[in-house]
């Protein structure tokens, strides 16, 4: 590969070159391995034989410095971005088949009578769940723009289903690392409508402008424990899940889920009385049983309309007050013209 210069280069010096540029390379790659290579240093340099002599202007020299230049700076922001990204709301198509439950609790059960210790790393069955999408909603506003959001999801998975429920299969267990415990998701047909459901729901809330996170590699899975859970575990010298400790479940089928809700749903605030995350706002998906939505899910639906109500009915008086207590405003204006016009309809009586 060509370098720019003024004239030939020694081997070592050719080595040097190839090497710091490898190494910048690489750091580029994991930084977004979508870039392309305009952004790539001496991308302007035309690439001849590697180390060859070359006739480069001195201009070339100093554009290739500022590309570099520009590139880790580049870096630098994208670096910066992610780890300011921090999530705290997610999408959840909760579980609530108590099949599937009983059976996770029994598996549950069995790793804790192998370690006690992973006792505090087990999720409880209140919360079991699979996450569609992972986003950053930082106040009230961003909050309501995710529940826009969601209810405009909801036309488009109508849309993918075709009429047609949604039944997820589970069987076999695997891990994340030896750090996440997960039931996983069998394959079949149910696999590719739901890969599009969580594609379009990432559009979805990206197009609302809301900070949602690439679904890249997108696995779905039910996670039954981690080790963050319990981050003591590390001190005392549980690093790992050992695969020992679920290997009768390897190939265990859980049951089957009907998926008929999704949830837009807290990490951070205090979780429901039966275990299940703090929900700001739920759509339908189908019949549940061909019955209608549960209780707790008309409560939280109506404590939302209530609570918008409420609001905008606040938000319309401060406005209200606002334009009366401002001068010349038109409806003072009008009352003085009418006070003027009654005063003289009275003279014109006299």
């Amino acid at each position: 590969m060509e370098r720019p210069g003024a004239g030939g280069m020694e081997s070592s010096e050719c080595e040097n070159v190839s090497k710091e540029t490898e190494a910048f390379e690489e750091e580029e790659f994991e930084a977004s391995a979508m870039d392309s290579l305009i952004d790539m240093p001496f991308a302007t340099v035309d690439i001849q034989d590697e180390c060859a002599i070359t006739d480069v202007p001195h201009i070339n020299l100093e554009r290739s410095k500022e590309n570099e230049r520009i590139s880790k700076d580049q870096i630098k922001k994208k670096k910066k971005k992610q780890k300011d990204y921090q999530p705290n709301y997610f999408l959840s198509i909760p579980i609530t088949n108590k099949e599937i439950t009983r059976g996770i609790k029994i598996l549950q059960n069995a790793i804790i009578q192998q370690d006690k210790q992973l006792a505090k790393a087990m999720i409880s069955d209140g919360s079991f769940h699979i996450t569609l999408l992972v986003m950053q909603l930082l106040n009230e506003e961003e909050v309501n723009s995710g529940i826009g959001a969601l209810l405009e999801l909801k036309p488009f998975i109508e849309e993918i289903l075709q009429g047609k429920q949604l039944i997820l299969p589970f069987q076999g267990i695997d891990t994340f690392g030896n750090q996440v415990g997960f039931v996983k998701l069998a394959e079949g047909d149910h696999i590719n409508p739901l890969l599009e459901i969580a594609e379009t729901a990432k559009r979805t809330f990206q197009e609302k402008g809301i900070l949602a996170r690439e679904n890249r590699g997108f696995k779905p899975h039910l996670t039954f424990m981690k080790l963050s859970k319990a981050p003591r575990l590390r001190k005392k010298g549980v690093k790992k899940i050992d695969p020992e400790f679920y290997e009768k479940f390897i190939s265990h089928r859980f049951g089957e889920e009907m998926v008929h809700r999704i949830d837009l749903c807290s990490m951070l605030k205090k979780k429901q009385s039966n275990g299940y995350y703090h929900c700001e706002s739920s759509i339908v998906i189908g019949d549940k049983n061909g019955g209608e939505p549960d209780d707790a899910e008309l409560v939280r639906l109506s404590k939302r309309l209530v609570e918008n109500a409420v609001l905008k009915a606040v938000q319309q008086y401060l406005e209200e007050t606002q334009n009366k207590s401002k001068p010349g405003d038109g409806s003072s204006v009008k009352t003085q013209e009418a006070d003027r016009n009654g005063t003289d309809s009275d003279n014109n009586r006299k």
